[in-house]
């Protein structure tokens, strides 16, 4: 469920992304670029339609970022790296300063 999410909300950033290049700051915007159509949709529907789509696409972002955030998966509590070798690093005989380094016991050989 948690890439479904994910892969939503790539795909509304992207249209997001889209149709806010397609609008121009001072408001011609997509309604300049296509004089055809604003004879027979006017050139307040098609900003209106560009207007209501870049709001649309950014609540749906919203909406899919906070439901990613529940639908996340938990993260394990295996084990790493770190923690193994806390664990299993055996333990150093410690030294006093200035000692000679102590001898490996040696064992006695065995009697017939």
């Amino acid at each position: 469920m948690y890439q479904v999410f994910v892969i939503l909300a790539v795909i509304v950033a992207v249209l997001l992304t889209f149709i806010v290049l397609i609008q121009e700051s001072k408001g011609g915007g997509l309604a300049s670029n296509f004089s055809a159509s604003n004879a027979i949709m006017g050139v307040r529907k098609t900003t209106d339609f560009v207007e209501k789509a870049t709001w649309t696409l950014a609540a749906l972002l919203v909406v899919l970022s906070v439901a990613t955030v529940y639908v996340k998966p938990e993260a394990s509590r295996a084990s790493t790296v770190v923690t193994d070798m806390k664990v299993n690093m055996p333990e150093l005989p410690t030294q006093q300063k200035g000692a000679a380094p102590a001898a490996p016991a040696q064992q006695a050989p065995a009697q017939k």
